[in-house]
């Protein structure tokens, strides 16, 4: 029985944020941690105090995580991001509410001293008894995980332990990963009636400049005097928050966020529930009418609809029902619409599950699709712009020598660049029937026939308009004007490459609408694009006739074009690696290129992509995939996946992840939840390791001797993205259809199953 927590973030908008810039304005952007590891970092909405970013993200979470915070920082290109203010939510508070957190929530200024992080190990107990004087003994053994203040990457930290008026202290230097070891003894005040508080402090000595606090712990006697002893790792916190002057003046968020804890039961209990879905979609083989689908469609409200969707899709994807799955919603739909300008427009459970079947089984094809044109507008960076109320001359620079362009000229130029970029991604669409997935080709083949029967027009017009609702606005659309969300890209677009996505985008929509006068009514700025967008149309419709004609073909090559992303291709490419066994660490860099190839139970890697010669790790003898402190190589994108061989001996192999990875641009967090996902399923793990490396006959993170040494810091086993391609989990889509059926079993009436 597996269980794990997820959290559902959605980043809305922001509000009267500060001025940071001298243009009167801001770039705000969002970075959000779960404790003090962060996750994901939103686009930069540029030159606004009211930024909209709609941005969500599902989060699987260990069960001891405690606080998720957002910090909202304004993007400088000459000098640091300035940061304005953070929400921090806690656990409890999301635990309380089921149903989830959606509001506007005030930020509020960062203070250092309430910046803290990780744990301290104590023995506290009381001496003495009878007529002896009792004593207070404070053991400080350890620390690990402390925030890291000096420039070096890592601090000098001191305890300091302070008891009726009395202190001690004890420095480590260079270690946020210190060992103490130490016992201070003070004496108890029997003639108090209150014996006091004994004070833990952590803080960063400087020889210069200020002491760091780096958290606190503090500990009632009294209650302690009852206990005797009391050991163990405890969390450092702050400092007593201190009154803000910026109280309500650093402008707010509005975020949007769910946690759900999952219990994961045996395949064998879910049998019943997914054998009733599989005869529900099945059962319209033999003309009879879903009837538990259609009630799934109708009770599932407008929050839950997008979640509902994802499972489903998931869960007849794993059992091979997926096109007769998506072929039931398309019947149901078109049942409901009489007007066919309305047709899959609106977020119903049809709408949301080709979305989502789209990301699952076609993001490899969106990559082929659109990776070349989408490198090349990040790459050339020309200012682009259409509408004259929104011209800047500055930006776009001079025509010549001597002369200033002139809004005409900026307008004439854009929009000559932006039909070379559309005349290239419809070129791009057009090849694409050749090696769109089947399975895809199949579902669009089904959806444009229910379509021609439901609405039998003589211009065939809604046939093509219901394929391209899906593939253009829902799919291809989107990743133009986000291309980080789809992996398109490793960061987000600066203001100038946004705008010509955006525009771009547009253009997108506007032949997928098939439909260049709305467009021009709306938007007259637009007209100069109407003659390429009128003729992308038609090639549009070229372009649908040929998919939707592929199924029909048995060939092997057709057979054989690109699968699935479901977790079952291998993931490769080229990362700088260092593999350590009883070896020390060269002074020189240690890494060397290797392609990598991640398998379902393999990772093996090699000097070229087609070399004989490899080396491979078995992934079930993987015992902790960790970060590496960032002082040990100079870089915060290593990480370390440690193995145990057949012999026993214990392996490490060290990978640089600031790289490219398996045809997806992965930062150093998105890396880690990859390998960390491979790895999921094993057993024999590691309770602690060592965030450094052993050189010069010590451990760098804890200046410990012995290369056998445990480890100082407690394994964490991950915080990980829901991304497009993870493995298929069927037992998890079942249990989660199972919890959605639940909430609304009086509604459907349906008899109770038992899972």
């Amino acid at each position: 029985m597996a269980k794990r927590s997820t959290l559902f973030i959605r980043i809305v908008e922001g509000k009267n944020l500060p001025i940071k810039d001298i243009t009167g304005s801001s770039d705000p952007y969002c970075i959000v941690k779960i404790d003090n590891e962060a996750i994901i970092r939103t686009a930069t909405i540029w030159k606004t105090l009211s930024p909209f970013w709609g941005e969500e993200y599902t989060v699987h979470l260990p069960p001891y995580f405690r606080t998720v915070s957002f910090y909202v920082l304004d993007e400088d290109s000459l000098s640091r991001d300035d940061v304005i203010g953070k929400v921090s939510i806690s656990k409890e508070l999301l635990t309380v509410k089921p149903q989830g957190v959606d509001g506007w929530m005030n930020l509020t200024e960062i203070d250092p001293d309430e910046e803290v992080q990780g744990e301290i190990h104590l023995q506290i107990s009381v001496l003495g008894d009878g007529d002896i004087p009792r004593k207070l003994c404070c053991q400080v053994l350890e620390a690990r995980d402390l925030a890291k203040k000096d420039r070096n990457g890592a601090s000098d930290p001191f305890v300091r332990v302070r008891y009726n008026g009395k202190t001690y202290e004890s420095v480590v230097k260079k270690s946020c990963y210190p060992r103490w070891n130490e016992s201070f003894e003070f004496e108890l005040d029997e003639t108090l009636s209150d014996t006091g508080l004994l004070s833990v402090e952590v803080w960063d000595w400087d020889l210069v400049s200020r002491n760091d606090f780096l958290g606190k712990v503090l500990f009632n006697i009294n209650k302690l005097q009852s206990a005797q002893q009391e050991e163990g790792w405890f969390r450092l916190g702050p400092d007593k928050s201190k009154h803000s002057e910026y109280e309500g003046t650093l402008g707010s968020l509005r975020l949007q966020l769910r946690l759900r804890d999952e219990v994961v039961l045996p395949s064998s209990h879910y049998k019943p529930l997914t054998e009733l879905l599989s005869q529900s979609v099945g059962s319209q083989l033999n003309g009879n009418w879903p009837d538990f689908i259609m009630l799934i469609d109708e009770t599932t409200t407008a929050e839950s609809r997008q979640e509902v969707a994802n499972n489903l899709v998931k869960l007849f994807l794993g059992q091979g029902l997926v096109k007769e799955f998506l072929d039931v919603l398309f019947k149901l739909e078109l049942e409901k619409t009489t007007e066919p300008n309305t047709l899959f427009r609106s977020n119903s459970l049809a709408s949301k599950s080709m979305e989502s079947f789209l990301k699952v089984a076609g993001m490899q094809y969106l990559h082929r699709l659109l990776g070349a044109i989408i490198n090349r507008i990040f790459e050339e960076k020309k200012y682009v712009e259409l509408d004259p109320s929104k011209v800047e001359l500055k930006e776009a620079g001079c025509a010549g020598l001597h002369r200033q362009q002139t809004e005409s000229d900026i307008i004439q130029q854009s929009s000559s660049l932006l039909q070379s970029y559309l005349s290239e991604l419809l070129t791009s669409i057009l090849q694409s029937a050749s090696y769109c997935p089947l399975l895809i080709c199949q579902v669009f083949h089904q959806l444009y026939l229910r379509v021609q029967e439901r609405f039998p027009d003589p211009e065939y017009r809604v046939k093509f308009i219901a394929v391209t609702s899906f593939l253009c606005l829902r799919f291809i659309s989107p990743a133009i004007m986000s291309p980080k969300l789809f992996h398109l890209r490793e960061k987000h677009a600066d203001a100038r490459t946004s705008r010509t996505l955006l525009l771009l985008a547009k253009a997108v929509q506007t032949i997928g609408n098939m439909d260049t006068l709305a467009c021009c009514s709306k938007e007259p700025w637009m007209v100069c694009l109407q003659p390429a967008i009128q003729q992308g149309i038609t090639q549009l419709k070229d372009f649908i006739t040929k998919l939707v004609s592929c199924h029909e073909s048995e060939d092997l090559e057709l057979q054989t074009r690109m699968s699935l992303q479901c977790g079952t291709m291998e993931k490769e490419g080229f990362l700088f690696l260092h593999r350590t066994k009883d070896k020390c660490m060269p002074m020189t860099s240690p890494f060397k290129k290797y392609y990598v190839t991640l398998s379902k139970d393999t990772l093996s890697y090699s000097r070229t992509q087609h070399s004989k010669k490899s080396s491979s790790i078995s992934l079930p003898k993987i015992r902790a995939v960790e970060k590496v402190e960032e002082k040990c190589f100079g870089s915060a994108n290593v990480m370390q996946i440690i193995s145990s061989e057949d012999s026993g001996l214990q392996e490490t192999l060290y990978l640089d992840c600031k790289v490219r990875l398996f045809d997806v641009s992965l930062c150093h967090t998105l890396c880690l939840s990859v390998w960390l996902k491979a790895c999921s399923h094993n057993t024999n793990t590691m309770s602690c390791y060592h965030p450094g490396i052993y050189k010069a006959d010590r451990w760098s993170c804890c200046h410990q001797k012995e290369k056998s040494d445990s480890g100082c810091d407690k394994t964490r086993h991950g915080v990980t993205l829901q991304e497009w391609y993870d493995p298929l989990d069927p037992d998890l889509e079942a249990q989660l259809i199972y919890q959605h059926l639940r909430s609304v079993q009086q509604a459907i009436s349906i008899p109770s199953i038992r899972v």
